[in-house]
C-alpha cells in the first residue's frame, strides 16, 4: 500500500495540482489514477500556462484553430475544455465507485472576472454546460464579490471548487455561501445529494509572507528578534488547523444536519498551495501535518513524488495540539503581525498572480495565432 492510499485510509484524499496534454495521451495520468496515487485533479491559469506554452503538445490544434479563425481566448478554452474533459473521462470509474466523493477535476473561471459577480456566475454556468461532465468542479475565487456567486452556483446545481481562502473569517462566508445555496435549492424542492463541493485552504504562501516579516525581525536583532526566530514556520499550519477545527463546527450543527437528512454532503476542505517554498522545511511538510477526515490535498508534481517516496501518514495530525495554534498565531499578533492584513494581502496577490499568468497566456496564445494567419 503506497502512502496515498494510507492517506486515503485516515480520511483524505490526494488530487493532482497539474494538467498537461502529454500526461493524458501517454496514459501517465491513467497510470496514477490506477496505482491510486491520486484522486483528482486541479487546475488554474498558471497551470494552464506552463502546458500549453513551454510544450509542442497543443501546436497542431491551436494552429487548425487559429486557421478556422478564432479568438486567442476561444482557442485556449477550446484547448484546456479538451484536456479537463479527457481528464473528467479518465477519473469518471472512481467518481462512480466513490459515489461522487472523489474523482473530480477543476476549471477555473476567468481571474479577470474575480470581482464581478455577475460575470463570474455566467462564466461558471457557462463552463458548467460546455464541459459538459458530472465530475467537473468550476472554481470560483473567494474574494467578496465571488462569494454570492458561489451561493448561486451551488442553487443551480453546479460543483464549485472555491479556490484562495487565506482567512479563517472567509472560510466561514464560504461555508455559509455553501449551505446557503444547498438551502436554497430544498426550498424551491430540488435535490441535493448530487452536488459537492471543496472549499480552497492556501497553505504555503501564509508561512512565506510571515516568516518573511519574521526574517526583518531577526534581521534587525533586539529583543523581538529570538521571539521572532521560535515562530518561524508555524503560521500556516496553525491557520489551517483552526480552520479544520471552524469546519468540524459547522458540519456538525442541526443546521447542516438538515440538509445531510436530504442527502447533502460536506464542503470538504482542500489544502492548496501545498508545495513546501522554503527549503529549510520539510518537503512534505504540508501534506504530513494536515491530515484530517473528510479533506484533501492538492499537490503539485514535486510534492506528491516526495510524498509518494518518503511521506509519512499520522492519522488527524490536523487535531494535534489544537491550544498549540491557538498560541502560535497569538505569538504572531503579539510580534505586531496581524493575519487579517497578512491574508488580506495573499487574497489580492493571488488574484493578480492568477490574472497575471492568464494575460501571458492570451498574449502567448495570440502570438501563436498572429503566426498562423500571417503565414
Amino acid at each position: 500500500m503506497n502512502t496515498a492510499q494510507q492517506l486515503y485510509q485516515a480520511g483524505q484524499s490526494l488530487w493532482y495540482d497539474n494538467i498537461e496534454r502529454r500526461l493524458l495521451n501517454n496514459g501517465q495520468l491513467a497510470g496514477m489514477i490506477a496505482r491510486g496515487e491520486i484522486r483528482g485533479v486541479t487546475s488554474n491559469p498558471t497551470i494552464f500556462a506552463n502546458a500549453i506554452t513551454r510544450s509542442n503538445d497543443y501546436a497542431a490544434e491551436l494552429e487548425a484553430l487559429a486557421k478556422a479563425g478564432k479568438t486567442a481566448e476561444e482557442i485556449f478554452w477550446d484547448l484546456a475544455i479538451e484536456d479537463i474533459r479527457a481528464a473528467a473521462d479518465l477519473l469518471l470509474p472512481l467518481y462512480e465507485q466513490t459515489d461522487r466523493g472523489d474523482g473530480y477535476v477543476s476549471l477555473e473561471v476567468n481571474p479577470y472576472l474575480a470581482n464581478d459577480t455577475r460575470a463570474t456566475l455566467v462564466e461558471a454556468k457557462r463552463l458548467w454546460q460546455r464541459v459538459n461532465r458530472p465530475n467537473l468542479m468550476v472554481k470560483i475565487p473567494a474574494t467578496l464579490e465571488g462569494l454570492p456567486a458561489i451561493m448561486h452556483a451551488i442553487e443551480a446545481g453546479i460543483n464549485v471548487n472555491v479556490t484562495l481562502i487565506f482567512s479563517r473569517e472567509r472560510y466561514w462566508a464560504v461555508m455559509e455561501m455553501y449551505i446557503s445555496g444547498l438551502e436554497r435549492r430544498v426550498a424551491a424542492g430540488l435535490p441535493v445529494d448530487a452536488i459537492a463541493s471543496v472549499a480552497s485552504f492556501f497553505v504555503s504562501r501564509v508561512d512565506t509572507k510571515v516568516d518573511a516579516h519574521l526574517m526583518g525581525m531577526i534581521d534587525r536583532g533586539g529583543a523581538r528578534a529570538e521571539k521572532a526566530a521560535q515562530s518561524l514556520g508555524q503560521a500556516a499550519v496553525a491557520n489551517a488547523r483552526l480552520a479544520y477545527h471552524d469546519f468540524k463546527i459547522i458540519f456538525g450543527s442541526p443546521r447542516f444536519a438538515a440538509l445531510k437528512a436530504q442527502g447533502a454532503r460536506v464542503q470538504r476542505p482542500l489544502w492548496a498551495s501545498t508545495g513546501t517554498k522554503n527549503p529549510a522545511y520539510r518537503d512534505v511538510l504540508y501534506v504530513e501535518e494536515l491530515v484530517g477526515k473528510d479533506t484533501v490535498n492538492t499537490v503539485p508534481p514535486a510534492t506528491l513524488a516526495a510524498f509518494l517516496d518518503h511521506g509519512v501518514v499520522r492519522a488527524n495530525s490536523l487535531e494535534e495540539d489544537l491550544p498549540g495554534a491557538y498560541q502560535a498565531l497569538a505569538r504572531l499578533e503579539a510580534l505586531g503581525i496581524s493575519m487579517t492584513s497578512v491574508t488580506t494581502e495573499l487574497e489580492a496577490e493571488g488574484v493578480k498572480s492568477f490574472a497575471n499568468s492568464w494575460k501571458a497566456l492570451m498574449d502567448a496564445v495570440e502570438l501563436s495565432r498572429q503566426a498562423v494567419i500571417g503565414k
